[in-house]
Parts: structure tokens; C-alpha cells; sequence
């Protein structure tokens, strides 16, 4: 085949002995791969595809939130059981989050990926036929948890491809996404629901989803140059199977909590049981000799507390996001259409803002870049705090905004902290570590804000009751800003001197 050297491809002749023949549909991708990878701007055609693929995971854990009687009346069952068509795919995302960012680790990050994008088309097919409140849920519930292996593989194979010192910028553009996708699922959620109906959004997540597993295919990396002599080690079944239990344990009884009640049997075993086996899961990985997390790197700072961050200002941002909805129509009397269309604020500040954080923090530093972060997050908190009926829309939407500005500050920076604080090896597991404790933050600021809300409206009033609810995520808040008085910025300076670009060579194969 002229010069191409890297493939010996032989067309059979009739009659001619068969040398090796290389189907079409391989060769085809072969030759896009070798001219992609030799692009000078290959880093950024692996972030554009890893982010493809995660906006098509991402955003419709959430998509549902703005809908939920609409639906419940389609599947002829109630509101309540449906809450957790939101909250399931949350825990999922989280829990599963460690067990497959090892196993990208250990078998490869763009298998990983690529697995879970196989199985997000067929759980979107399956979710879209979906006959009742319970086949919806776990679908849904299923779906988000093979999707959970997007977010540590699509954070690994950014930073396998981007030199140090460009992490932060990239990531200013994946926390776009991971963040992002969920709230303007709602945006759109809402009108898509009302106008047409639910089921459609899962119809057309096919098709996006199928696009991305093909450039995924592809474009992405089979194995970091970094990794050539990976030793592969058995997964942790041990502390996956206690860190999994234990972790939904605690979720379990935070979100059932205000159903069932804080002293019911139930939540009280959920809230016991958690401790005692995040304590055995600890146990166990001091003794493995291939832990699922290693401990040590709790005990570094840039692991540590960039992560500490990231749970206190998502359990105020993703706190707020459900209350917004539920307080724009208790309080406000709005309809869907009009909150989702309010609703764009948010995810619009933080995609305006979220890439250029992650630029700017290379002058800033990370430790300003989280700190600044999270005044902005505390600031939206006390605004809606301060918001009632018959504000204006435009202190609404500035509410929202400045949350959207706080996190898309934050984010890039604390994300890309974590991941120069680990080895290259580490890179999947570290991902999901920063994915399992957002996730954990998630749900308990939703499941603690709702249960604030719940309990003060019948004596200060509904407006009341949802300011109470804001002002607790606020408080939550203040705590990340003080995690991040201790982040240490990079020294950037240094790293222009001395760290070299390794320019990316991958293996053709996933």
C-alpha cells in the first residue's frame, strides 16, 4: 500500500495464497487513527471526544427532576416513588464509580469507555419502552451506573494525553460537561416533557450516543506511552464490596430519611451499618498489596483537600438545583417551560465560565481559583436566601448565575489538583474517587436541603422554609472554602523550565 509501513495488507489474487488480510472498516479506521494521532493538536481531538461521550451519559441523569407529576400520572404511580428516577441514578454513579475506575486502570481506560457508552444505547432503548414506575427506575438506575465508568475514563485519558502544567485547562472544559450536562438536562427536560413527551429524550439519546462510540472508536488513546509495562493486578473485590456497601448504606438513609424518618429502623441500620463498614473497607486496603484506593493519598494535600472542595460546594450547587425547581413553583406559581427557560442561567455562567477558569488558574493559582469558587457558590445561596414571590426575574437568574460562575471557578482547578497529586496509574481510580465523595456531597445536600425545606414550611411559610433550606447549603459551603485555604497552588513557573511534553503514541487497539 505505497509507503505505508506500520500494516502489511495484502488483496487477495484468485488463486494466491493468502498473506494477511485487513478488513475495510479496520484499515479505514487505522489510517483516520494514525493521521489523528499525528495531529499536533491530537490532546484536544481526545477531549472533544471524551466529552461527546460523557454530555451523552451525563445529561439525563437529571433530565426528569422538573417533570416528575407528569410523568408519575403517564406511568399511572406517584411522585414519591418516582424521586427516585433521580436519586437512583445518582447513587449508582457515585457507588459504581471506584470499582470501574480501578478496572480502567487495570484493563485499559478506553475499554472502559467504550463499554459504557455500549450499554448507555442499550438502556436508553430500554428506559424509552419503559411500562412502569418500577421498569423506569431500573433502567435508570442501571443505565447511570454502566455509565458512572465515563467520568474517572474520560478524566484518565485527558490527563494520560495533556502535559501538567494544560491539565487545568482541559479540565475547565470537562467540568463544562460532567457538571454542566445534568442542569441543562433540566433546562431542556421541562419543555421536551410538557410539549412532547419524556420518552423522547431517551429515543434521542441513541443516536448521540452512537456518534460518540464511533469517534471513540476511533480516536482514542488504547494505551498511555506513560504505561508501557503495566503490571495488571487483581481487583480489589474485598474493598470494592465494602466501600460499595458501605457508601450506599449511607446514601440509602440520607435519601430515605425524610420519607421514612430520621429515627425509623430502617434509616437508623442504613446510618449504623455505614460507619462500621468503611471502617472494614479501611482496614482492608491498609493490608492489600493492590488496594482499590491507596490510603496514602488521603494523606496528601492536593488529594485531599481539592476533594474536600468539591463535596461541600456540590452539595450546595446540586442542593440548590433541586430546591430552585420545587421553590419557582410552590412559591412563584411558574410553569415548567418558564423555570427550565430561567433555569439556562446557571449552566449558561458555567459554561461561560468554566474554560476560562481553567486558564485563568494558571495565573491565579488553584488555592484562589477554589477559594473564589466557593464565595460565589455561598453568595448565590444568600441571594436566594433573599429572593421571594414577585422578584424579578432578572434577580432570579442572577441568583442562579453566580452558583454556575462559583463551581465553573472551582472545578477545573480542583479536579486537575487530584490528579498531579497521583501516579500515572492512578489516574482512573483517582477520577472516581473525586466522582464517588461529588456524588456523596450530591445527594446529601439534595436529601438535607428537601429535608430543611420539608420540615419548616408548616411554621415560617413556604418562602420561609426554601430560604432556611438555602442558607444550610450556604453554610455547607463555607466549609470548602476552608478546604481550600489549604489547597497548594503549582508551581508554574518551575514546570515551564523544566517539565517536557511526552509527545502521545498510542496503540492502535483498545
Amino acid at each position: 500500500m505505497g509507503d505505508d509501513r506500520d500494516t502489511d495488507v495484502a488483496i487477495e489474487a484468485p488463486g494466491a495464497e493468502e498473506i494477511a488480510v485487513l478488513p475495510w472498516p479496520a484499515l479505514f479506521r487505522h489510517r483516520v487513527q494514525r493521521r489523528v494521532e499525528s495531529s499536533d493538536r491530537y490532546e484536544w481531538w481526545v477531549l472533544w471526544t471524551v466529552l461527546a461521550g460523557l454530555f451523552s451519559v451525563g445529561f439525563t441523569i437529571t433530565i426528569l427532576a422538573v417533570s416528575l407529576p407528569r410523568i408519575a400520572t403517564d406511568l399511572h404511580s406517584d411522585t414519591t416513588t418516582l424521586t427516585w428516577v433521580i436519586t437512583g441514578p445518582l447513587l449508582a454513579f457515585g457507588v459504581v464509580g471506584p470499582l470501574l475506575g480501578k478496572a480502567g486502570d487495570i484493563w485499559g481506560q478506553k475499554r472502559m469507555f467504550m463499554l459504557a457508552l455500549t450499554l448507555t444505547l442499550v438502556f436508553a432503548g430500554l428506559t424509552a419502552a419503559a411500562w412502569n414506575a418500577s421498569s423506569l427506575i431500573l433502567f435508570r438506575v442501571l443505565g447511570a451506573g454502566e455509565g458512572a465508568a465515563t467520568g474517572p475514563a474520560s478524566m484518565a485519558m485527558i490527563m494520560m494525553v495533556f502535559r501538567r502544567e494544560d491539565r487545568v485547562k482541559a479540565m475547565g472544559f470537562w467540568s463544562l460537561v460532567g457538571a454542566g450536562a445534568p442542569v441543562l438536562g433540566v433546562v431542556a427536560g421541562g419543555p421536551i416533557v410538557e410539549h412532547v413527551s419524556w420518552r423522547v429524550i431517551y429515543i434521542a439519546q441513541i443516536p448521540f450516543t452512537a456518534l460518540a462510540l464511533l469517534a471513540a472508536a476511533v480516536i482514542l488513546p488504547g494505551r498511555d506511552k506513560a504505561q508501557p509495562n503495566r503490571i495488571r493486578v487483581p481487583l480489589d473485590i474485598p474493598g470494592v464490596t465494602t466501600l460499595g456497601v458501605g457508601t450506599t448504606s449511607l446514601l440509602f438513609a440520607l435519601n430515605r430519611g425524610p420519607e421514612w424518618g430520621w429515627t425509623s429502623v430502617g434509616v437508623v441500620a442504613a446510618f449504623v451499618l455505614s460507619p462500621v463498614l468503611l471502617i472494614v473497607f479501611f482496614v482492608i486496603e491498609r493490608r492489600s498489596r493492590a488496594p482499590l484506593i491507596p490510603l496514602g493519598y488521603f494523606r496528601r494535600r492536593n488529594f485531599a483537600f481539592p476533594i474536600g472542595v468539591q463535596f461541600f460546594s456540590n452539595f450546595a450547587y446540586m442542593g440548590s438545583f433541586i430546591l430552585t425547581p420545587l421553590f419557582l413553583k410552590q412559591a412563584f406559581h411558574y410553569g415548567e417551560t418558564k423555570i427550565g427557560l430561567l433555569s439556562i442561567a446557571r449552566p449558561l455562567s458555567f459554561s461561560l465560565m468554566s474554560p476560562l477558569a481553567g486558564y485563568l488558574a494558571v495565573r491565579w493559582g488553584e488555592r484562589l481559583a477554589g477559594i473564589l469558587g466557593c464565595a460565589f457558590v455561598i453568595l448565590s445561596m444568600v441571594a436566594w436566601a433573599h429572593v421571594d414571590p414577585g422578584a424579578s426575574n432578572w434577580a432570579v437568574m442572577g441568583a442562579l448565575a453566580l452558583a454556575g460562575v462559583g463551581l465553573g471557578v472551582s472545578s477545573p482547578s480542583m479536579a486537575a489538583s487530584v490528579a498531579n497529586a497521583v501516579e500515572e496509574e492512578n489516574l482512573g481510580i483517582a477520577g472516581a474517587a473525586q466522582q464517588l465523595l461529588t456524588q456523596v456531597g450530591i445527594v446529601a445536600g439534595i436529601q438535607l436541603a428537601e429535608t430543611v425545606q420539608a420540615a419548616r414550611q408548616n411554621s415560617v411559610g413556604v418562602a420561609a422554609s426554601f430560604h432556611d433550606a438555602y442558607l444550610l447549603a450556604g453554610a455547607a459551603c463555607v466549609l470548602g472554602l476552608l478546604c481550600a485555604l489549604f489547597v497548594k497552588s503549582a508551581q508554574r513557573g518551575e514546570r515551564r523550565q523544566t517539565g517536557e511534553r511526552s509527545e502521545p503514541s498510542f496503540v492502535g487497539t483498545m
